[in-house]
């Protein structure tokens, strides 16, 4: 069971694409709210395991290969919904599944918009994903809305399963993407916080250099969650970018 929302009447599709153990609720609420509803059709999702898709429970198997199973899923659900050509949102490991997408259908994506997303895993991230792992070390304001949306016990479990998925990357080879991205010919837009404390700036700039049409805007005050924080400035930025006649 997939969980969708869609908004708007817009006659360009996007689809919202959330993070780790992100649902639409906590990842793109305050896009689904606000963008432009006249300009754009929205569809956002939980991803499978994740929100209210569940179940069945998150499937972690084969590594980067649980991105590829998301990028099969959107794809036949923007089919399903007679969404011929759209464009993507993805937040963090939703930027994964919005890369993979670009470069494996060329002819069904618009444009893309990337932020806190990585191509592959370096031993640097490990040393950051280790530090997170333990969820008792998190915030109250960082945890106690994913324990409200999951409990404990699956947030708990589920995370830690995440965290070693991208360590056991890591000691294969840290490729996540890295093949694809030169691949995706369609307009791109990767947004970065320069003080996101998750992912460095160094991954945005991969991206940038190897996506042919592709676009860097740093966000000086943003962080990891920029498009929530600061979300009329994104918004801004975003809609600019998907409306423009000029692709890059």
């Amino acid at each position: 069971m997939i969980n969708i929302e869609k908004v708007g009447v817009g006659a360009h599709p996007i689809l919202c694409l959330p993070g780790t153990l992100g649902s639409i609720d906590t990842d793109f609420r305050p896009q689904i709210t606000n963008l432009n509803k006249e300009k754009f059709s929205m569809v956002a999702w939980d991803p499978p395991g994740y929100g209210r898709s569940r179940p069945p429970d998150r499937d972690f198997s084969g590594g980067a290969q649980m991105y590829y199973r998301d990028v099969k899923l959107a794809a036949g659900l923007m089919m399903e919904l007679k969404f011929e050509q759209y464009s993507l949102l993805g937040w963090n490991d939703g930027g994964v599944t919005a890369l993979i997408l670009a470069a494996l259908f060329p002819n069904v994506v618009r444009k893309v918009v990337v932020w806190g997303t990585s191509a592959f895993i370096h031993e640097k991230d490990c040393d950051v994903y280790k530090r997170i792992r333990d969820i008792d070390n998190w915030s109250p304001n960082l945890k106690t809305p994913m324990i409200k949306l999951y409990g404990e016990k699956y947030f708990r479990e589920t995370w830690l399963c995440w965290v070693n998925t991208c360590l056991e990357i890591y000691e294969s080879g840290g490729d996540i993407c890295k093949n694809l991205v030169d691949k995706i010919k369609c307009p791109t837009l990767i947004i970065h916080g320069k003080l996101d404390p998750m992912v460095r700036l160094d991954h945005a700039e991969y991206l940038h250099n190897h996506i042919k049409k592709s676009r860097l805007v740093i966000m000086e005050d943003g962080k990891h969650n920029l498009h929530l924080r600061h979300f009329h400035k994104f918004n801004s930025i975003v809609e600019e970018f998907l409306s423009a006649e000029i692709e890059v």
